[in-house]
């Protein structure tokens, strides 16, 4: 396995990336992750290098800007920002890094950009994967990140998340709550860009995920306009990848190797 660290230059700052290569790597288009709203590239810890394993393809997962070792990210996080992720950044980063076609994994508010990245590049994008993805503002949402911010009180969760944000901690846990929480918010959905998807759809949910249940997956498979496949993992949380991590990679790998079945 060859692991390369980069370092994409933007108008807005630079973005920190890192890539896994597998010694049996082929030429198939890479994956590139897009990680939750408090992650990282550290915080995938060893599933990209599983996942290259699995793939026999690489794999690449950047910090987004004002996250892990990326530049700051000054003011409040923009209303519109899943969609900026697809328009703005990760052109950048795919150009910088030499990729034309890909497949992307997103991971929970990285799932929504996911789906706007597979809308707005269209046939470069292969296939696209979304892992508790939110597709609206549900109560179930709401509720949960509430109780995070309660969380979030207790001594020592700040100094957890500066491990892996720094001295950005503060503004990454704002970006996530304020934004979600937000009465300007309430009304986002991915309902209008998913029938604009036109490649392969794998839809992985938890069953028991605090921050959405299934009408998000659901969701996904009944409006994305290409094939699609909805797997809800029993008993996962949030997390799949952590906590289910054998299944979440062989739905994964299947999911690339040829068209879904639908799922509606």
């Amino acid at each position: 396995m060859r692991i390369d660290e980069h370092w994409v230059h933007h108008p807005r700052g630079r973005l920190f990336a890192r890539s896994w290569t597998p010694a049996n790597g082929s030429s198939a288009a890479p994956i590139v992750l897009l990680h939750d709203s408090l992650g990282s590239v550290e915080l995938w810890r060893d599933f990209p290098s599983a996942l290259a394993e699995a793939a026999s393809r690489r794999v690449v997962a950047y910090d987004r800007l004002g996250f892990g070792r990326s530049d700051l990210r000054e003011g409040v996080m923009p209303l519109d920002f899943i969609a900026d992720e697809a328009s703005s950044f990760l052109p950048v980063v795919l150009e910088q890094l030499g990729i034309h076609r890909f497949i992307v994994f997103g991971h929970s508010v990285g799932g929504g950009m996911a789906v706007h990245c597979a809308a707005e590049l269209g046939a470069r994008c292969e296939a696209l994967i979304t892992e508790s993805a939110q597709a609206f503002v549900e109560d179930r949402t709401v509720q949960g990140l509430r109780a995070a911010r309660e969380q979030f009180k207790e001594a020592g969760q700040m100094q957890r998340l500066a491990r892996y944000h720094g001295d950005k901690a503060p503004w990454v846990l704002e970006a996530w709550l304020g934004t979600w929480l937000s009465p300007a918010f309430a009304a986002w959905s991915l309902a209008d860009v998913l029938p604009r998807v036109q490649c392969q759809v794998l839809a992985l949910h938890g069953s028991e995920d605090e921050y959405g249940s299934a009408r998000h997956p659901e969701m996904i498979g009944r409006l994305a306009g290409g094939p699609t496949r909805v797997a809800l993992l029993e008993g996962a949380g949030h997390m799949p990848h952590r906590e289910q991590p054998a299944q979440v990679l062989a739905l994964t790998v299947a999911g690339m190797a040829g068209p879904c079945l639908a799922a509606n």
